[in-house]
């Protein structure tokens, strides 16, 4: 049926509904104002309707009364599944979740084919806790081909984060099946495929999207566990810098430094809680020379109420939250300051900074420990790493400037551990078995790697791999290749996450811990150690691949750095199956071995101290 047209509403009735619309708040209506409002709204193109609501600028809240009358007053305009999408967006902006979804479920109700209405819904659903209902109404949205991929895209974000990582995985490829030109869907479908140990990661096609596309946009952290080579690395977190981090319109801070009496460090970082590089530097901060060193914390992580958080801010001079700031407005606040030395220990990790840093708030700047690649900001001068980590003819690959610390990288925290007691049948461990274990996140594990330990399994049949748990996906692809490869897969054990302290009493219920390449360990290799637990490593060409090795140069076990996978497992198999040759191996490690060298917090700190003293007596050109 053919709609009449509609004569707009008088002069007078514009003006009175402009003022309704200004007043903050929708009042209460006589009948006749209730009368009027619908004359008013009858008719009115819903673009005017839009230019009262710009016109009146505290007419935030009463924005969704206007859309209902105008809905209530127009049902049959072409125009009102468009408002409804309005309203939507609108509830939404005020909070109001439940009101979102009524809307958007009318506009979808008016279009079904309106994909923008489809994805709000679905994140409305989502802010109101119902995850399933989120992925359903975006599961059977009724869409055009060229507006599939973005409920592709919201349902693999969400089920990502339901760690629902194969299912996720499988609508992220069929959104780079009909578009492969999304880098940011490239990496996060990569990186599912590592979690989930879905081999190969990258397949030899998919649709449109080249394997060469896949490999630059598997994402800073994925590249690390796929690839030794830092050429690549670097092209990898270049490209993705290029895309996320774009330059500051002005340089904050003055090129030729400062002349502070003491060195004044800032140390900038999302993880000043419950988190591994916490856990790492807060000894180091608390030991810093006061008398040459004034320690600054800017502080972007959120609140956990952690004694590990309490005990990191108070090993501060200065602890500036920056979470509630911009990131020209905390670069400005370290300018401020006058920062001698800005030391980033996010890198390209979540909750990083970057565009702070892109400011230059100070006038020299180093990434450390947060991310262990190349990070190729211009406004980074350097990366703090050891000769072993990066060694001398290695260096020029990397962007910023490698800055060796003498000795090894890794700060530790070497305060007394207390323990709970620990035994291997309640962790679910034969008594009488070898135990090879590794506690990666699983997406470090190759399908080289894995085979390789696998190939140490069946040469040692009284042995058994302890993993740490990580998801349900990645833990039925590793017990099906075990199967397929002829280890019985109930010779994987997995030990489910637990608080610090029983993670570090269980490491030493192990035998000997299998490292991951090209993607070490880091802190928990150092934790090994120090539970007298044995490691082997395979080393390559990037500090990702050298960062076990320099622990164990460093605590006195070169051997335990191999070169080749056959070494590796020669070697594993060796320990498996000699135990004088294993016994001599465990009495290199341990707590006092780990205190006299990687736990020694104050040696650390005085040397790590000289390398900033390096920096400021020969500041970046």
């Amino acid at each position: 049926m053919a709609i009449a047209p509609i004569l707009p509403a008088d002069q007078a009735d514009l003006a009175w509904l402009g003022q309704l619309l200004a007043a903050g708040t929708w009042p209460a209506l006589t009948p006749a104002a209730e009368a009027r409002l619908a004359r008013c709204m009858a008719g009115l193109p819903l673009e005017r309707l839009v230019s009262l609501f710009e016109g009146a600028p505290d007419a935030a809240r009463t924005i969704p009364a206007g859309y209902r009358a105008w809905i209530a007053a127009n049902p049959g305009s072409p125009q009102t599944f468009a408002a409804c999408f309005n309203l939507g967006v609108d509830c939404a902006r005020l909070g109001d979740m439940a009101g979102a979804v009524a809307a958007h479920r009318q506009a979808l109700a008016l279009r079904p084919d309106f994909a923008p209405a489809a994805v709000n819904l679905g994140m409305a659903l989502e802010a109101l806790g119902l995850p399933e209902q989120a992925l359903a109404a975006w599961g059977a949205a009724l869409q055009p081909v060229e507006a599939r991929t973005a409920l592709h895209n919201q349902r693999g974000r969400l089920l990502e984060q339901q760690n629902r990582f194969a299912a996720a995985e499988a609508e992220l490829r069929a959104s780079l099946l009909l578009e492969p030109d999304q880098p940011d869907v490239i990496q996060h479908w990569s990186h599912l495929r590592q979690k989930a140990c879905l081999w190969p990661v990258h397949p030899e096609s998919l649709g449109g999207l080249t394997r060469e596309a896949m490999a630059l946009h598997c994402g800073p952290l994925g590249v690390l566990a796929l690839t030794d080579d830092v050429a690549q690395q670097r092209r990898v977190t270049a490209a993705w810098l290029a895309r996320k981090v774009p330059a500051a319109p002005e340089r904050l801070s003055p090129r030729e430094g400062y002349r502070h009496d003491r060195i004044r460090i800032g140390y900038l970082s999302s993880d000043f809680h419950r988190h591994a590089m916490s856990f790492l530097v807060v000894e180091l901060l608390e030991r810093h020379d006061r008398a040459g060193f004034e320690v600054y914390g800017y502080d972007s992580s959120t609140e956990d109420g952690s004694e590990i958080r309490r005990r990191v801010t108070a090993a501060f001079d200065h602890h500036v939250p920056i979470l509630a700031l911009d990131e020209e407005a905390a670069a400005r606040r370290i300018r401020q300051d006058e920062i001698d030395i800005l030391v980033d220990l996010n890198g390209l990790t979540r909750g990083a900074r970057l565009g702070c840093l892109r400011w230059k708030p100070a006038p020299v700047q180093a990434t450390w420990l947060g991310f262990i690649g190349p990070v190729a900001l211009p406004e980074l001068d350097y990366f703090l790493c050891d000769d072993h980590a990066v060694p001398p003819e290695l260096a020029a690959d990397y962007a910023p400037a490698p800055l060796p610390i003498a000795g090894h990288y890794q700060p530790n925290d070497g305060r007394p551990l207390a323990l709970p007691p620990v035994g291997r049948a309640e962790e679910g461990l034969p008594e009488d078995a070898f135990v090879f274990c590794c506690f990666a996140h699983h997406y470090k594990i190759t399908p080289a790697m894995y085979d390789t330990w696998l190939d140490i399994l069946r040469r040692v049949p009284a042995s058994v791999l302890w993993l740490a748990a990580d998801t349900e996906d990645s833990h039925a692809v590793l017990r099906d290749r075990a199967a397929a490869a002829g280890v019985a897969p109930g010779r994987l054990v997995i030990a489910p996450r637990v608080e610090p302290a029983r993670y570090m009493a269980r490491l030493a219920l192990a035998d000997l811990f299998l490292d991951t390449t090209p993607y070490n360990s880091g802190t928990v290799a150092s934790d090994a150690l120090r539970m007298g637990l044995p490691l082997l490593t395979l080393s390559g060409r990037s500090f990702a691949s050298r960062m076990a090795g320099s622990l164990l140069r460093a605590i006195g076990l070169p051997e335990g750095i191999c070169t080749t996978p056959a070494e590796y497992a020669e070697t594993a198999v060796a320990l498996a199956t000699d135990p004088a040759r294993h016994a001599a191996w465990r009495a290199r490690v341990g707590e006092a071995a780990w205190s006299r060298t990687l736990g020694d917090t104050a040696g650390f700190a005085r040397r790590v101290e000289d390398a900033y003293r390096r920096i400021r007596l020969q500041p970046p050109a």
